[in-house]
């Protein structure tokens, strides 16, 4: 064997040395393995929450989205609402509590804006005239503060609500609807004092009755009284219209 060919004989430390620096390569290569996928699982979990956050933010957009709209349609239909235009729908018998509920919402609104012009729509068979004049004088107090009161009969304003009708600085009819004319109507017993008592005191009130159709009409007082004598007098929208029993047809 020539000199070229010798086998170099290494030694145990340098096999050691070997061993020891591939066994440090392999940790390292390991190590910096884990810290690859250690980034890697970082990156995937700021991913994931990235993404959390944008389907967040995309759920938060919608939910501001849906209460913007639902306030808009709320507010529209606010602003189309009767109340808002100051309009109230008296759709009962006269007694006591309607026009209490009736006189409670038109001087909230009085109170809200003085010089509002104010709308009741009469849909009513009519009842009360104690109670109904309370809410005629409401409504004439109302014009005495600076309120335009509009009066408008749909349907049919009856008895007290043809009454209550008169009150409006503007008296408005549906061209289909009617008005109901006729006595004051009262039931009473007892002694004949107290019947003559009642009877006084419902004459004194027909009297005020007639000189409001009067006062507000084309007709007296005796040919109203004359008309409505014992019996139910219904004019068409046609009719009021031309006896001045209201202003204008709609």
């Amino acid at each position: 064997m020539s000199d070229a060919q010798e086998v170099k004989v290494r030694t145990p430390e340098e096999v050691a040395a070997d061993v020891a620096k591939t066994v440090a390569e392999t940790e390292k290569a390991k190590a910096e393995a884990r810290k690859a996928n250690a980034e890697a699982e970082k990156l995937e979990h700021e991913a994931q929450a990235a993404q959390i956050e944008a389907e967040e933010a995309s759920y938060a957009l919608k939910k501001v989205e849906f209460n913007f709209e639902r306030d808009r349609e709320k507010r529209a239909r606010e602003l189309a609402c009767s109340e808002y235009h100051h309009i109230y729908y008296f759709t009962d018998t006269v007694t006591a509590s309607a026009v209490k509920a009736c006189m409670q919402e038109l001087n909230y609104w009085h109170h809200e804006d003085p010089a509002c012009d104010m709308t009741v729509i009469f849909y009513s068979p009519g009842g009360s005239v104690i109670d109904g004049m309370m809410l005629y004088d409401y409504l004439k107090g109302l014009e005495d503060q600076g309120h335009h009161i509009t009066t408008v009969a749909m349907g049919y304003a009856a008895s007290m609500a043809g009454i209550l009708l008169q009150a409006g600085n503007k008296r408005v009819m549906g061209r289909e609807a009617y008005i109901l004319i006729h006595e004051v109507s009262f039931g009473a017993g007892g002694k004949i004092g107290e019947v003559e008592d009642e009877v006084a005191f419902v004459k004194k009130m027909q009297s005020r009755v007639l000189d409001i159709f009067a006062s507000r009409s084309k007709l007296t007082k005796t040919a109203i009284a004359r008309k409505w004598r014992r019996k139910d007098w219904w004019l068409d929208s046609t009719e009021a219209l031309k006896l001045g029993f209201v202003d204008e047809l709609q």
